[in-house]
């Protein structure tokens, strides 16, 4: 019962959201996709024009922008999402490390202020011992990050990642960390409400990446048990807490094969994965978000969020897997989506549109529930024969690879998979 507006740049005046929604505003000529998203003052200009209520900002540009939730925020319109200052404490990876440090949440050993000279680096580098990760302070989505072996690699390492730090994200700042050798990515979802309460979704495991980002999602993980899931949870809502976060969010970890885990990074959005949880718990996050943006409480306790089966979610990209994953860009000059019992499609394209080379070449999301783990992977395989799609490349067949692999079957599988199966 929420009517909905759209923003679209001109290069997205035929994209599939500005048809979806009840009203769509033209963000203006001549400026380019990125120039047009993160115009934030021109975005509250339509949403007053438009008389609108609350913003919800997705997954990308504005969405972790603490600048543009304190424009909104003092705009007087409802931004779904967090506070200004809770995403203002966690979008600094340093200052959140040093927040995390303090609540008690395990961190991977490292510095929580950044790294001044490469003499400083090497020094620290050297006490922690090799092999560590340099990383953009300011940084996300596989961005600004170097693996460093040996002393003898670190000093063009850090000036690399100093340069696309600051080419990627305005800022050069770079810390280090030491390297997790083949790790597992569980995340955990959170829930928080303006009063204060604060709920668990459980978990996700997000370990089959490419170039750092994430390909293949599922919940619950295989590799947890009752004592770890119990753990990790916790650790979730002391984040969460120690930021004072209200709404939806994530909380990263990185896991080794004896269960340590350490926090990785706050997602202070909703995820892209997020319908795996939805599948496994049965609750509507974008309901929840928009009812704890208004004032509501959250609708349920903790003893009410069950893992009900297992959920895969696959990411259907445009891109060539046999050739580093380059990108495929042009027509959809054909595409028919699968469907059927408990298979879930979320797509922002349709058939002639484009593939344009301004974003994250994704198509759609896949996301599969079965009873079991077995049948959940079942019923993906089976869906993903159901796509067709013409005029671009696809992942399709390296996902059905993957979902096949014997380290994927067995549940053993680390953030190094797709590397592995590639060499």
């Amino acid at each position: 019962g929420i009517r909905t507006v759209a923003i679209y740049a001109e290069e997205d005046k035929l994209s599939l959201h500005r048809f979806k929604a009840d009203e769509a505003y033209h963000l203006g000529e001549g400026l380019g996709p990125i120039a047009a998203y993160l115009d934030g003052p021109r975005i509250i200009e339509i949403a007053k024009a438009a008389g609108v209520d609350a913003i919800h900002p997705g997954y990308g540009f504005l969405s972790e922008n603490s600048e543009f939730i304190k424009l909104v925020e003092q705009s007087g319109i409802i931004f779904i999402g967090p506070s200004s200052k809770s995403v203002e404490m966690m979008g600094s990876k340093t200052a959140a490390r040093k927040l995390m440090q303090a609540h008690n949440v395990p961190i991977v050993p490292g510095t929580t202020e950044p790294i001044k000279s490469i003499s400083e680096g090497l020094n620290f580098a050297e006490q922690i011992g090799f092999p560590v990760l340099l990383k953009a302070s300011a940084g996300g989505g596989g961005k600004g990050m170097r693996k460093v072996f040996s002393k003898d690699e670190f000093e063009s390492a850090f000036e690399s990642t100093k340069r696309e730090a600051l080419k990627a994200f305005g800022n050069d700042d770079v810390y280090i960390e030491k390297l997790i050798e083949n790790p597992k990515h569980i995340e955990v979802q959170v829930l928080a409400d303006k009063s204060g309460s604060y709920r668990h979704l459980f978990e996700r495991e997000c370990s089959i990446q490419r170039r750092h980002q994430k390909i293949i999602e599922e919940s619950p993980s295989s590799f947890l048990d009752e004592k770890s899931r119990a753990a990790i949870t916790e650790a979730a809502i002391n984040a969460s807490k120690a930021c004072n976060y209200f709404n939806a969010g994530t909380i990263e970890f990185l896991m080794d094969e004896n269960k340590n885990f350490y926090f990785l990074e706050m997602n202070t959005r909703l995820q892209v994965e997020h319908p795996v949880t939805e599948f496994v718990t049965g609750i509507d996050l974008v309901r929840e978000q928009i009812m704890i943006a208004t004032g509501e409480k959250i609708s349920f306790q903790q003893k009410d969020v069950n893992q009900n089966g297992v959920a895969i979610e696959c990411r259907i990209y445009a891109e060539d897997s046999t050739q580093g994953f380059l990108p495929s860009t042009g027509k959809l000059k054909l595409y028919r989506e699968p469907s059927g019992l408990n298979v879930r499609v979320d797509s922002g394209v349709m058939e002639d549109g484009e593939i344009s080379i301004h974003y994250d070449p994704m198509i759609s999301k896949l996301v599969c529930w079965g009873k079991t783990r077995e049948e959940a992977i079942n019923r993906s395989l089976r869906a993903l024969d159901e796509y067709f799609i013409g005029g671009v490349s696809t992942n399709i067949s390296f996902l059905k690879f993957i979902l096949q692999s014997e380290g994927f079957l067995a549940g053993k599988h680390n953030i190094k998979l797709v590397e592995q199966k590639l060499l």
